[in-house]
């Protein structure tokens, strides 16, 4: 079996260079820690707040489905270990803080929304000894501690029962602000605790402020965002309120609000509230809101404001734009809060002050440069677990984690991750694929076939997820990261061709394409192969013979390669009349409009099932990629195999007994898939060959709907 290096692409340079750009420092992933190892009989874990303890060695999580804390020892960034869990004596954690070796977790023991109760537990880290507990007197939602150490102040939520009254506010009783000072060592004297009074300020249900997150500058100064109210609050360490305003609007343009199997971002959305859910301070004079929305808002980027209420940037959909130009833009989800921007954190890494933004729906992390809180600076952006929550930074040691609340197991999805990156002097490694730079905002996702033009370009092709929206994609992959380049989009008598579920592509030899889709019979979708002009246009089409519709299933074609005359059409997975373990491999002559199949025998699973993602002649030999469909650390079968292009010559007409071909593994894709600090993808689906044998692997985001949202976009060097 023969393994090659990875040829890793590096990101796009989003805005000019700065001077710390220049020294090229990056921020790349190097791990992914998987939250159920510290809680292996949990059937649902989470990783929702992070903090790290004050020697930055040890990460600790709030885990709420568990009802635990989770630690991880990061001594070794690259290498995290699993550190154990500490049980709450009851209820769920809503936060967690640190400092030095105290942790402090905020924990909900409500018996009922009308009857909100909680607590905040000061633990040690290094005994996983419960040292001070204080009662809260209402469910706690975000803390932070202040820079001197001094105390630590909780925002009171007393959150909403979104099944009453369409989950309108106002519902009692109402929210407030903790302020408990800290002394030595972090020891909380519970009799000092203040509780600071919000109703009253506010335009929307003033009796009903309902904070939601909180943080506090240099000065002791904590500013506080009441999210369903859509204002801001800023207050003293003594529980002065100093001044407090609206979050106001934003109109939004070059939106897609609706949810239609699309990416059209041709909508606008006028005065959008920002209603914002984090808030980081970036000096003393300045803080920054994540616009997550929540009742009628949520304007899918983030605002800066002064201290006194001014207004100083506004991002309205530029982060979320970045993100659809990297494949992460979150169609299923979109139509109300897009992206969602809603996580943050905020540290100086050298001397560059950077905001990080985190995109929930999209699965990713914008790197602001914020020395000018005027101009911030997109400086990346950072693949993420599923539905990333909370994020620490450690700028001791260069590090930076985010905490990603998504657990799909249940359905076969990946776990909850917890992500740990290291801002390092080299190239950044994702995205792997970008539509930047193109005249039109292009969004895409779904990549599942792919094959090499004449030119050395490369075509792609996204699956029945944008079924209204059916595209092949032209891309450069000369630069670094490859770049789409031309959108074109697949009509049927010039309208948005339906009915198709686009698996393989493969050139006409004529500038057209041949295009196999995946049917689905119970959705009227046809097993077919499709003649496609250069403009996108249906020309024709063939379908399978009587003999073949007697026994298809849903797990139909998934590639299509050309030789001469002949289509070879790859099968996913055994057909009613196949042997187990074996899938069809189908050929039809151009010329006579014959059928004929042979078998490939697929590697038999220990779990879940194996199957065909992709076809490819190349030279004396035609290349399959064989996956399994397991994520993260159940996966086992992700590979490359051949046959020799002569061995086809053994199909028979259809209908007669096939032969089966004998494959050879030539690479396993495992140490590619986890070559970006991530966990194993599941769907390896696009494979193309360029004439010197360099292979382009890629793999699908399933449209970004219960998935990160990444797409690996790479190159093999020959062998």
């Amino acid at each position: 079996m023969l393994t090659r290096s990875l040829m890793m692409t590096s990101a796009l340079t989003l805005v000019a260079a700065t001077p710390a750009l220049a020294q090229e420092m990056n921020f790349n992933r190097v791990a992914s820690f998987p939250v159920a190892l510290n809680t292996p009989d949990a059937e649902v874990t989470s990783a929702e707040i992070i903090a790290a303890s004050g020697d930055g060695m040890t990460l600790i999580y709030s885990d709420s489905p568990a009802g635990v804390v989770g630690f991880i020892d990061i001594t070794d960034p690259a290498n995290p270990v699993a550190g154990g869990a500490f049980e709450l004596p009851e209820g769920e954690p809503t936060a967690v803080s640190a400092l030095g070796q105290t942790l402090f977790v905020a924990v909900n023991t409500r018996e009922s929304f009308t009857n909100p109760s909680g607590v905040l537990h000061a633990i040690d880290i290094d005994s996983r000894e419960l040292v001070t507990s204080c009662d809260l007197g209402g469910q706690p939602d975000s803390t932070a501690v202040a820079p001197d150490g001094s105390f630590i102040t909780v925002a009171i939520e007393n959150e909403r029962d979104e099944d009453l009254g369409d989950g309108r506010v106002p519902q009692m009783p109402a929210g407030y602000l903790v302020i408990q000072p800290l002394g030595d060592g972090g020891s909380m004297d519970c009799a000092a605790q203040i509780r600071v009074d919000l109703t009253g300020l506010t335009e929307i249900a003033p009796e009903d402020p309902e904070p939601e997150f909180v943080d506090v500058n240099a000065n002791g100064e904590i500013v506080l965002t009441l999210q369903e109210n859509n204002h801001l609050v800023v207050i003293s360490s003594t529980g002065e309120v100093l001044s407090h305003f609206p979050a106001g609007a934003t109109d939004l343009e070059g939106v897609d609000l609706t949810d239609e199997g699309a990416l059209i971002f041709t909508e606008s959305q006028p005065n959008r509230l920002r209603e914002p859910d984090a808030v980081q301070w970036i000096d003393t004079d300045h803080f920054v809101i994540a616009n997550e929305g929540d009742m009628d808002g949520g304007s899918r980027g983030f605002t800066v404001f002064n201290r006194d209420g001014t207004m100083v940037y506004e991002a309205g959909a530029s982060f979320e734009h970045a993100i659809i130009e990297v494949g992460h833009y979150p169609d299923a989800r979109s139509d109300a809060k897009g992206v969602e921007a809603e996580g943050m954190e905020f540290a100086t890494f050298g001397d560059v002050p950077m905001m990080f933004l985190l995109a929930e729906r999209a699965s990713m992390v914008g790197v602001y440069d914020m020395t000018d809180p005027s101009a911030p600076a997109l400086m990346q952006l950072l693949p993420s677990g599923i539905s990333p929550e909370g994020a620490i930074a450690i700028p001791g040691r260069n590090l930076l984690a985010t905490a990603n609340e998504f657990d799909g197991r249940e359905d076969g999805a990946a776990q909850a991750h917890v992500m740990i990156y290291e801002y390092q002097e080299a190239a950044a490694g994702y995205p792997h694929l970008t539509s930047a730079g193109t005249d039109e905002l292009i969004g895409w996702g779904a990549i599942s076939g792919q094959v090499i033009a004449e030119d050395g370009t490369l075509y792609a092709i996204s699956d029945s997820f944008y079924g209204m929206q059916p595209t092949i994609f032209h891309i450069d992959v000369s630069e670094t990261p490859a770049r789409i380049v031309d959108a074109i989009r697949v009509t049927r008598e010039g309208q948005p061709a339906q009915l198709l579920d686009m698996e393989g592509i493969a050139l006409d030899g004529e500038g057209g394409f041949w295009v196999a889709s995946e049917g689905r019979s119970d959705r009227l979708v046809p097993h077919a192969i499709y003649h496609i002009g250069a403009d996108g246009e249906i020309e024709d089409f063939i379908t399978l013979p009587n003999e073949l519709l007697a026994v298809e299933t849903r797990f139909g074609f998934e590639g299509i390669t050309r030789v001469d005359d002949m289509l070879y059409i790859a099968v996913q997975r055994p057909w009613r009349d196949d042997p187990a373990n074996h899938a069809k491999v189908l050929g039809y002559n151009l010329e006579s409009e014959e059928w004929s199949v042979i078998h490939y025998p697929l590697t038999e699973p220990a779990t879940g099932w194996v199957g065909l993602s992709e076809i490819v002649a190349h030279g004396d030999y035609v290349y399959f990629v064989e996956r399994d469909n397991l994520v993260a650390s159940d996966a086992v079968t992700k590979q490359i195999t051949r046959v020799p292009l002569s061995a086809m010559e053994g199909m028979v007409a259809v209908g007669e007994t096939p032969a089966v071909l004998e494959p050879e593994v030539v690479v396993d894709l495992l140490p590619y898939l986890t070559s970006t600090g991530g966990y194993v993808l599941d769907k390896v689906e696009g494979l193309a060959i360029t004439p010197d044998g360099t292979m382009w692997v890629s793999t699908d985001n399933d449209g970004v709907d219960d998935h990160s949202g990444e797409t690996m976009f790479f190159a093999i060097p020959p062998m």
